[in-house]
């Protein structure tokens, strides 16, 4: 029992709140009333929650020297030894097959975005990781593909607005992680991940204030654009800003107070005031185009 959860661990379903923004163009795109896309894209969200895991499992297992020195990493099923790495391999090409099988189910274009994920994130795992802003690049796309898959994917139309805004939340919240990243580690910052070693406190601050700056214009031009209105019928959506503006506010107060920030799926759910404000804002917002 106790390897079977570790294996669960291994695969860090808390982290599968990030595949969410596979749902982006159902409720964006008023596609909700469609059972089968729903089903294409109940589906492609399966898809990227097995394939994710089996990319998180060979970061583990490229990262497994570092891991082992580090604060909180160490702890993690394969730096600790509770799996072996034989096992890690097997499990991960066992999930990453069972997540293509289920993308090609989807669609073949899910099945196409989702083998440009696994690849990407591969060649991060490998080497990408270390080249300075690049890395950061890398995540948001990996964000993004998420996004298609749920709207290009299964033939909802994207808004280009609302991509953007996709690019600057995830933008935002790389840099963030680095900046915790730096916080939580110190002097001892380049042992744990090389690329931290070309970041510094004052660098990554100026590009979470401009991306955080992207994320409350992008947002608020979207909800005022005309295409937007039209689709929703409801000028109103410009409502929802506050809410946007308090959670970005609320993120940077505790990556510099609280030491948060490396991983937005737990400061998800342990700060009450981002839980709220989140919540808040998708209910008002499902309210308002629904």
């Amino acid at each position: 029992m106790n390897k079977v959860f570790d294996l669960l661990r291994l695969m860090r379903p808390h982290q599968w709140v990030k595949n969410a923004f596979v749902f982006t163009g159902l409720l964006f795109g008023h596609a909700w009333h469609d059972p089968n896309l729903v089903t294409q894209v109940i589906i492609a969200f399966a898809a990227f929650c097995l394939v994710s895991s089996a990319v998180y499992i060979l970061n583990d297992i490229v990262d497994l020297e570092q891991d082992r020195l580090h604060p909180k990493k160490c702890l993690r099923p394969l730096a600790a030894g509770q799996v072996g790495i034989s096992a890690a391999v097997i499990f991960a090409a066992l999930l990453g097959a069972m997540g293509l099988a289920l993308a090609y189910s989807a669609s073949p274009k899910v099945l196409i975005i989702l083998v440009a994920y696994a690849l990407m994130n591969i060649a991060y795992s490998l080497r990408l990781k270390h080249v300075v802003i690049l890395d950061i690049f890398i995540i948001a796309t990996g964000f993004m593909l998420r996004i298609l898959a749920g709207t290009l994917g299964v033939g909802i139309p994207p808004s280009q607005w609302l991509l953007l805004c996709g690019l600057m939340v995830t933008l935002f919240l790389g840099f963030t992680k680095r900046r915790a990243e730096i916080i939580a580690l110190a002097e001892d910052k380049s042992s744990h991940r090389k690329v931290l070693e070309h970041y510094s406190p004052v660098l990554l601050d100026k590009m979470i204030g401009i991306t955080a700056s992207g994320v409350i214009m992008s947002y608020s031009l979207y909800t005022m654009n005309a295409d937007t209105i039209r689709i929703h019928g409801t000028a109103y959506l410009i409502y929802t800003v506050p809410f946007v503006m308090y959670g970005v506010f609320r993120y940077i107060y505790l990556l510099h107070h609280q030491s948060r920030g490396g991983d937005p799926s737990h400061d998800l759910v342990r700060d009450p005031h981002l839980f709220i404000v989140v919540g808040a804002w998708l209910v008002a917002t499902i309210l308002l185009i629904a």
